[in-house]
C-alpha cells in the first residue's frame, strides 16, 4: 500500500493514468526552453515540441497578445501557455477551467521552472490572460531572500 508521502509524489501521484499532453513550440537553441520542458516532464506531462526560430507566429494564431510573449509557446487543451509557467499551476488551470485564453509568465524571470540560478528567485506573476485580451494575477511567486531587489514593471 502507498503511504500518503509517496500519493503526494508527481509522478507517482498519476500511476494508472494517462499523461497531460501539452505542446510547445521552442526554439532548438534555447537551454531554458529545453529545461521548461523538461520540468513539465518531471511533473505528469507528456510534451510534444516543434522547434521553430520565432515563436511570435505561433501566439499570434492561438490569440496570445503579444505582450505576454516569453521565449516559448505551449497548447494545452484549450488554453494557451506563454513562458516559465511552473506545472502547478497548469494543473490548477485545468482544475479551475476558467473562461481564458490561457496562462503567461511574460519575460524569464529567475528561479521560475526552466529559468533556475542557484537559490536567486526573482518575484513574478503568473497572469489570467482573459478571452478579452487583458489579464489578471492567477499566481504570485514571492522573491528570495538571496536575490537583490530590482524594480518589476
Amino acid at each position: 500500500m502507498l503511504g500518503a508521502s509517496m500519493l503526494a509524489h508527481p509522478l507517482l501521484a498519476g500511476a494508472g493514468t494517462d499523461p497531460t499532453p501539452i505542446t510547445v513550440w521552442k526554439n532548438p537553441d534555447c537551454g531554458c526552453c529545453h529545461e521548461w520542458v523538461a520540468h513539465l516532464r518531471k511533473n505528469g506531462f507528456e510534451v510534444i515540441t516543434h522547434d521553430v526560430n520565432d515563436t511570435a507566429p505561433i501566439r499570434q494564431k492561438l490569440g496570445l497578445p503579444a505582450k505576454f510573449g516569453s521565449c516559448h509557446t505551449a497548447s494545452l487543451g484549450n488554453y494557451v501557455i506563454e513562458g516559465h509557467v511552473p506545472a502547478q499551476e497548469l494543473r490548477r488551470l485545468l482544475r479551475e477551467k476558467p473562461k481564458a485564453r490561457g496562462l503567461a509568465v511574460p519575460g524569464m524571470p529567475v528561479g521560475s521552472p526552466g529559468m533556475e540560478v542557484g537559490n536567486t528567485r526573482d518575484a513574478y506573476d503568473v497572469l489570467l490572460v482573459l478571452t478579452d485580451g487583458s489579464s489578471r494575477i492567477y499566481q504570485s511567486y514571492s522573491q528570495s531572500p538571496s536575490s537583490k531587489s530590482s524594480v518589476k514593471s
